[in-house]
């Protein structure tokens, strides 16, 4: 009768009577679109729940995903490859069952949803249970996000403001910046690239230039369709026509679709070996000492410098080493097959005892990479944003004749940015921007909206990510965030608060 009030036709149309049908929802009850990855000119738009609201927008990206290939909009939040083949049925009905049940309850930051889990672990699940992780959903697996102390429960709790796991991410943080710290990256995905004319295809698919030496290692951003950040990614040359590229994890399905849009050899293989090996992080100022009991390996700065890699042996396991991280802190990454992982885990942890090693969650990343100002992909890297809006121009190599998205890059390379991504400090008590929090200079003119945020234990102050219009984009302005809908007074920093110079990375 609203709707007859408002459109007045309606109340005399012919037809009158309510249709009942089944309801199409998806795991997580947002709408599934686009390509299918697997499949050539195969699309999608289906699991759309209140369709009259909903499916004229997605009409309207569908056709010009069909028609120009990439949306204008970055819709990976909807996309259909968020799911992998993990989401089988079972673990739908459960997810689905739950999502109706709670779709209209107050939804909570960082909020876990336990049906259909545990759906799949790696070999280290069972110890990290038993360390006391708190596990999240990662692309299907189960991924520790923080470690419940001796006597605490292992149990989240959920808030707008800060919750049981504070305390102990905060402890977490301490151990890695000021011992050594082990984080579990076997989520970031990790593909192959061998055979003849491995260098050419990865040339003309990233932005920046593939390392030409063994044992050197690079950072590069994809580009999309229309000039924007479609992915960013490590690249490191293992062996003659050798590569090894790691990525976002949850993005490896939506990332297929940008590699096979770039043509390459028969003679090349592309594997995905994200399934098949798993990885740690090993980061702190005790992060070399600790190594140094595991191998032979000499891994002095000066022979192996940050953004190099080797071939090691790790407490006996054949292993590839990439001196990077993204805590921000000295440490590398350590690749090993799956089947080694939780040898690999126990030496870490049994031989760094004395040198305060000890697990890390993904929720002390979070603040770590937040601290030292470090993008990720889906937060702040997209194809909404322009390289010299996040500060990736200095990656793409205009002299490279040919790579993915360069016409596209040329024509908005000169545009000045319409945002800039920034790092900012809040003034806060009990909670944190956590991402989508909108921000204003202090005479409430709305300016831009946080990305990702947290609290920075190793420099203790409320830290955050945030795209703010590019005239107020400057160091030591003021804004106010509205955090839980309250102002918080916030300041933009002139450079990351926590090793802006990266001494310690290249320690």
């Amino acid at each position: 009768m609203r709707a007859c009030a408002r459109i007045p036709v309606l109340a005399e149309a012919g037809v009158k009577r309510v249709i009942n049908g089944p309801m199409i929802w998806a795991p997580d009850s947002s709408a599934l679109i686009g390509p299918v990855p697997e499949l050539q000119n195969y699309f999608c738009c289906c699991g759309i729940i209140p369709g009259f609201s909903q499916s004229g927008g997605l009409g309207l990206t569908l056709a010009q995903w069909i028609v120009e290939q990439e949306p204008v909009m970055d819709l990976f939040a909807w996309d259909l490859a968020r799911f992998g083949d993990w989401a089988d049925r079972a673990f739908t009905r459960a997810r689905t069952l739950d999502q109706y049940a709670h779709r209209f309850k107050i939804h909570f930051p960082y909020e876990e949803r336990a049906a259909g889990r545990p759906l799949k672990t790696r070999p280290v699940y069972e110890m990290q249970k038993s360390l006391g992780a708190v596990f999240g959903l990662s692309y299907g697996y189960e991924h520790p996000l923080w470690y419940a102390p001796e006597g605490m429960d292992a149990v989240e709790t959920y808030g707008f403001e800060r919750q049981n796991w504070f305390a102990p991410v905060a402890a977490e943080c301490r151990a890695l910046r000021e011992a050594v710290g082990i984080i579990d990256i076997s989520n970031f995905a990790k593909y192959r690239i061998r055979g003849a004319g491995s260098a050419d295809y990865l040339e003309r698919l990233v932005a920046n230039h593939v390392p030409g030496e063994v044992g050197r290692s690079c950072l590069t951003p994809m580009i999309g369709l229309r000039g924007g950040i479609a992915g960013d990614f490590t690249i490191t040359k293992l062996d003659h026509d050798d590569f090894l590229m790691i990525g976002s994890g949850i993005a490896e399905r939506y990332h297929r679709r940008y590699f096979d849009m770039v043509e390459k050899a028969d003679s090349v293989s592309f594997e995905s070996f994200t399934e098949a090996w798993a990885g740690f992080n090993v980061a702190g100022p005790n992060a070399r000492s600790l190594l140094e009991r595991l191998t032979d390996t000499d891994l002095s700065s000066d022979s192996f410098k940050f953004m190099r890699n080797r071939k090691i042996r790790v407490a006996g396991i054949d292993a590839v080493a990439i001196r990077v991280s993204f805590s921000g802190d000295l440490g590398w990454e350590i690749y090993v097959p799956l089947e080694s992982q939780l040898a690999l885990y126990q030496a870490l942890l049994e031989r760094g005892g004395d040198l305060g090693a000890r697990p890390v969650g993904g929720r002390a990343l979070l603040s770590l990479r937040v601290e030292k100002g470090y993008a990720s992909w889906s937060r702040e890297y997209s194809p909404e944003y322009w390289p010299q809006e996040v500060g990736l121009e200095r990656l793409i190599k205009l002299d490279k004749p040919e790579f993915l998205g360069r016409d596209a890059y040329l024509a908005i390379k000169d545009n000045p940015p319409r945002e800039k991504l920034v790092v900012v400090r809040v003034e806060t008590t009990n909670a944190d921007a956590n991402g989508g929090e909108p921000i204003f200079l202090t005479d409430g003119t709305p300016v831009g909206r946080v990305s990702s945020g947290a609290f920075g234990h190793s420099v203790g102050a409320s830290i955050a990510l945030c795209f703010i219009k590019t005239d107020h984009a400057v160091a030591d302005t003021e804004l106010d965030i509205a955090i839980l809908g309250i102002p918080h007074r916030a300041v933009i920093l002139e450079k990351p608060p926590f090793d802006a110079n990266g001494e310690r990375l290249r320690a």
